[in-house]
């Protein structure tokens, strides 16, 4: 949408579908939005802030939309300015928090508001030695996380023990419960010392703030009217608190979120706020997002069935996703020898989707832990494939980048009215930029990456809102502050929780095994559970191509124990690693009816081609599944290949079977009647 074309009320919900139309036109009262992954929630909740604008519903300078990223508040706000939208205040609750603690704090509390203490470990790590705790970097690390949980959920030192227990927390670095209320204590002491505050004190202090001065209160709730909050299954007790604070007796508030992307209940979260806002709010209109426009009919219904196997674990919340786009192909299931040989597979995989013209900026390679990144980095570097490793150097602090923003700044004053694109293009060639990649990897390459990155979105720019470099250098600015760095072309490598409301049109999801999903010390049902919604998120990032692979050994030559995760029990369409094997009627009717849920035209297609290999088998003397493999069937049915190079990257369609039998499946495909005979006939 251009920066002069303003969409009326009428134009912004006839661009919606039925269920979004039902956010968009819900603008006063409590609203709870259930939205699965892809359904549009952030259009839905967007046009709705600008509907509401538009009708004259709503003040946007007293809208407060909270979101889970600093990343997603930039999103949201540039959506809105697309649509015409400004003085909403999109912000983390953190952000929002400390701009208010920011502003109260000299008439409240009296003097400078603390500096913030970006890191807890120096802290940890003196009120640890207080205590005569013996500790490393792992251990100050896992003993910070817990200080964390604690503030979050609202747990002071007196009551953690209790707490703790009854949240079933499991004992921190090894030390026992007394010890962690102690250094909760001797933490707090520290920071006091030092006369410093940590992020969960802003939310603190604000809360305390709010509750003790009302007029404060008063204040901060004749701004904001109307909000809104995004990810509302991963909020904790304490932000839940500051936003009853907000709202005070108020009932304006929508809220959305999904129970089955709760992945973050180890950090404080909760999702008991979503499942219980009707109950809260009785009035509340609850409205279902169901339809999925991210992923193509394979993927949804993969993400499903992994959903519908967790039985009771699986809430009555939890949206069953519809597919929107058209078929695609299959979703593919790797399993290799050992880690190296996983890595270079996936590798391989990625350099054939490049030729098939899949952009790298496109393709994610997923993991749950951090661990898994060395043997994909050494890959991918020796397949001559950029990439980088999502949580790395943030994108505005690197030296590149920030010089490039201070020549373009300077550009903005002296190149008023040159076009963007090209202004862009000549500034960045004197910092290092050129046309064409260099052909040199590492800090090269990735220097290139990031300058490349910005005259990307110079273009975007230039298209969408006719920015001029004035334009474009205020956007730089307002995304260095929320860190919401543009897209860099290269092979993602981020661990599933890093993944969160991002997609890729393609994900590579590894090690997919037990062990690592679900996790070794995911021991409680409650944490089984947590896991299956992680791989959920991490199919669920995929909107066309889509691999699931695992190693049967970590290292090479090792012994083969692993086995493919227990979420994909009946999903794995290989006997692999003790996995039982159906019957090949089983098979059939498995694939047969999946195809029927999520693509009727392919299930049709599937029979036919059947129906043709049953003809080439007694024609031939030979066993069915020694033409085409049933699995191969289902992945040509759902992928519909228009021709013999993109049958051949189909799996179980080797060099021999291109020949033997392509031209027959693909007339099969385009519907036409193939006649087998018998050979020598």
């Amino acid at each position: 949408m251009s920066s002069t074309t303003v969409p009326s009320s009428e134009e912004l919900l006839a661009a919606l579908d039925d269920d979004q139309r039902a956010v968009a036109q819900h603008l006063t009262g409590p609203l709870c939005v259930l939205a699965g992954a892809g359904t549009g929630k952030t259009r839905a909740v967007t046009y709705r802030i600008a509907h509401g604008v538009r009708s004259g519903a709503y003040n946007p300078t007293a809208v407060l939309a909270v979101t889970f990223t600093a990343r997603a508040a930039g999103e949201m706000r540039s959506r809105l300015r697309d649509l015409g939208v400004g003085g909403v205040q999109a912000r983390t609750f953190h952000a929002a928090a400390l701009r208010q603690l920011s502003y109260f704090w000299p008439a409240a509390i009296g003097g400078g508001l603390p500096r913030i203490q970006e890191h807890k470990a120096p802290l940890v790590a003196e009120a640890s030695s207080r205590l005569g705790l013996t500790v490393d970097r792992v251990t100050i690390r896992d003993l910070a996380a817990e200080i964390e949980w604690a503030k979050v959920s609202l747990v002071t030192a007196e009551d953690y023990a209790v707490r703790a227990a009854a949240a079933g927390r499991e004992e921190a670095a090894g030390q026992d419960r007394a010890t962690i209320a102690r250094l909760v204590e001797l933490y707090e002491d520290v920071k006091t010392e030092r006369g410093v505050i940590d992020f969960e004190d802003v939310l603190l202090l604000m809360v305390g703030i709010l509750e003790e001065r009302e007029d404060v209160a008063a204040e901060v709730r004749r701004q904001y009217r109307h909000f809104l909050v995004d990810e509302y299954q991963d909020v904790s007790p304490l932000q839940q608190r500051l936003l009853d604070l907000w709202l005070g007796e108020r009932t304006e508030l929508c809220v959305v979120g999904d129970v089955s992307q709760t992945i973050y209940s180890f950090t404080g979260a909760t999702p008991r706020f979503l499942t219980d806002f009707p109950r809260r709010f009785p009035t509340a209109g609850v409205v279902r997002l169901a339809r999925d426009y991210r992923s193509t009919p394979q993927v949804v219904s993969l993400a499903n069935r992994v959903l519908e196997r967790a039985g009771r674990h699986r809430s009555s919340a939890a949206v069953h996703l519809v597919a929107q786009r058209p078929s695609g192909p299959a979703v593919r299931f790797e399993a290799f020898d050992d880690d190296v040989a996983e890595a270079a597979g996936v590798a391989a995989r990625i350099a054939a989707l490049e030729k098939a013209g899949v952009a790298r900026g496109e393709i994610a390679v997923l993991y749950r832990t951090n661990g898994q990144a060395e043997a994909l980095e050494q890959a991918l570097a020796q397949a001559d494939i950029g990439y980088l490793v999502r949580g790395g150097e943030r994108f505005f602090s690197r030296r590149e980048v920030r010089e490039a923003v201070v020549l373009l700044r300077g550009a903005a004053r002296t190149m008023a009215g040159h076009p963007v694109p090209e202004a862009v293009r000549d500034v960045l060639a004197g910092a290092g930029w050129t046309p064409e990649p260099p052909a040199a990897r590492g800090a090269v390459r990735e220097r290139w990456e990031s300058l490349q990155a910005l005259v990307a979105l110079a273009d975007d720019l230039a298209a969408t809102r006719g920015a001029d470099l004035a334009g474009l250098v205020a956007e730089l600015e307002e995304r260095a502050s929320a860190q919401h760095a543009p897209t860099i072309s290269g092979v993602t490598l981020a661990s599933l929780h890093a993944a969160k409301g991002l997609e890729w049109d393609a994900v590579f999801l590894v090690g997919v095994s037990e062990g690592l999903l679900p996790i070794s010390f995911a021991e409680t049902e409650e944490a089984v559970a947590e896991e299956r919604r992680l791989l959920y998120v991490g199919i669920t990032r995929a909107r066309e191509h889509l691999m699931l692979s695992y190693a049967r050994a970590r290292t090479v030559g090792g012994r083969a124990s692993r086995k493919p995760s227990r979420f994909l029990d009946g999903l794995w369409p290989e006997d692999d690693a003790g996995h039982r094997r159906s019957t090949p009627r089983r098979q059939r009717q498995d694939r047969a009816a999946e195809l029927a849920e999520s693509d009727p035209e392919g299930a049709a297609l599937f029979e036919r081609l059947r129906a043709w290999r049953a003809q080439v088998a007694t024609a031939t003397g030979k066993p069915p599944y020694t033409v085409l493999h049933d699995t191969t069937l289902a992945a040509v049915a759902s992928a519909r290949p228009k021709d013999l190079r993109q049958l051949g990257f189909l799996r179980g369609v080797g060099a021999a079977k291109l020949e033997a039998y392509g031209p027959a499946v693909l007339a099969i495909v385009r519907g036409e009647e193939v006649l087998v005979e018998p050979p020598g006939a």
